[in-house]
Order: C-alpha cells, then sequence, then structure tokens
C-alpha cells in the first residue's frame, strides 16, 4: 500500500511533483530506492529542480476559434530567448491555448483562487450534500473531495489535458521542463467568448476544439 508519508519522502528526496511521486511508487511497489531511480531515469527530478529558476523569457501566443467565436492570449515563460523559438516550447504554448479555448479555466494554479470563493463554494457543496440526504458526519469529508474536483475544473493546470485526458496540464508541462531543461512557468491568459454573458444555446466548444487539433 501506498501511503501519504511514502508520497511525501519520495517528493523530499527528489523535488519531484506528488502526483509523479505517487506513480512512480505505485509502479515501483514501494521500492523507494527505485522509485527514486524511476524518477531521475523520466527527467522528473530534475524537472522540479528547475521549476524554482526565474522564467522570463517566453512567447505570447494567441488562439482563434470558429471564425472569431473564441479567443485566447497565454503568456507562457521560459529562462531563455533561444528556448523561446524552440518548436516543442512554441506546441506546448500553442496546446496551453486550446487547452483554454475547450475548458474555460478561470484560474491558473489552485493558490490563485479566492478564500472568498473557495468558502462560497464550500457552502454550496455542503448544501447539496445535506439535501442529498448524507449524514452530517461525512459532509465534510465530502465537501473537501468536491473541493478537489472544483480545482480540476476551473484551475488549468489540473485541468486533463485534452490531448491526453490521463495527464494533467501541468505533468504535460513538467515533462516538457525535463525534456527542453529550462523552468516552463504559464504566468497569465485571458479567454473571450463572444456573446460572454448573453443567454444563449449550449455548445460543446470542447468537441469543436479538438476536431481543430485532429
Amino acid at each position: 500500500m501506498i501511503t501519504a508519508e511514502m508520497v511525501k519522502q519520495l517528493r523530499e528526496r527528489t523535488g519531484a511533483g506528488m502526483m509523479d511521486c505517487k506513480k512512480v511508487l505505485s509502479e515501483t511497489d514501494g521500492d523507494m530506492e527505485r522509485a527514486v531511480e524511476l524518477l531521475r531515469e523520466k527527467g522528473l527530478a530534475a524537472a522540479a529542480k528547475k521549476a524554482a529558476r526565474i522564467a522570463a523569457e517566453g512567447i505570447v501566443e494567441s488562439y482563434i476559434h470558429g471564425g472569431g467565436r473564441i479567443g485566447v492570449l497565454v503568456e507562457v515563460n521560459c529562462e531563455t530567448d533561444f528556448v523561446a523559438q524552440n518548436e516543442d516550447f512554441k506546441s506546448l504554448v500553442k496546446d496551453i491555448c486550446m487547452q483554454i479555448a475547450a475548458s474555460r479555466p478561470e484560474y491558473i494554479r489552485r493558490e490563485e483562487v479566492e478564500m472568498g470563493v473557495i468558502e462560497k463554494e464550500k457552502e454550496i457543496l455542503r448544501a447539496q450534500a445535506l439535501n442529498e440526504g448524507k449524514p452530517a458526519h461525512i459532509v465534510d469529508k465530502m465537501v473537501e473531495g468536491r473541493i478537489e474536483k472544483f480545482y480540476k475544473e476551473v484551475c488549468l493546470l489540473e485541468q486533463p489535458f485534452i490531448k491526453d485526458p490521463d495527464k494533467t496540464v501541468q505533468q504535460i508541462v513538467t515533462e516538457k521542463i525535463a525534456s527542453i531543461g529550462e523552468n516552463i512557468s504559464v504566468r497569465r491568459f485571458a479567454r473571450f467568448e463572444k456573446g460572454e454573458g448573453i443567454q444563449k444555446k449550449e455548445e460543446n466548444f470542447a468537441d469543436e476544439v479538438m476536431k481543430q487539433i485532429k
């Protein structure tokens, strides 16, 4: 059984992400030393260390979908102008643009979500759980679980990646850090949708965006 303490120890030793640590521990049946080796082989331990370095170069990319119905601007930073011109880096940024267009994130990472928003969401989720007839003593645990789902919906880096839903956007960025050799950071984005806020027919933009990349 892979415990939270094992994941914590591996993370402290390697600096790799929590999900990556949990995954390799599962792959190695809890063998800590083999898990460390596996992270290094994948370049994820090194990627985590690079994530602490300053990334001030990069590019601003745009994506327009559906003849001007949706527009996205995103700034993604790296460490050098050389990498900013790298085709792998550019491809990543374009993928992030399409992710934003399709999945409608509101934040980049969970740390950006205002406490007031979280508290309001918890109130709603708690009321939902109680209305479902759930016992009061397990409602708080249910709310915490649903808040995690909320983060995965509204935070870009925690969303399932549209091209590979088995991975999060953060995992894709981490893999690119490992392969390129520089820190990469999504700094900011803006998403515009024609008629946003005006009541209209609901359409599946995620499906439409996926058609564009196939």
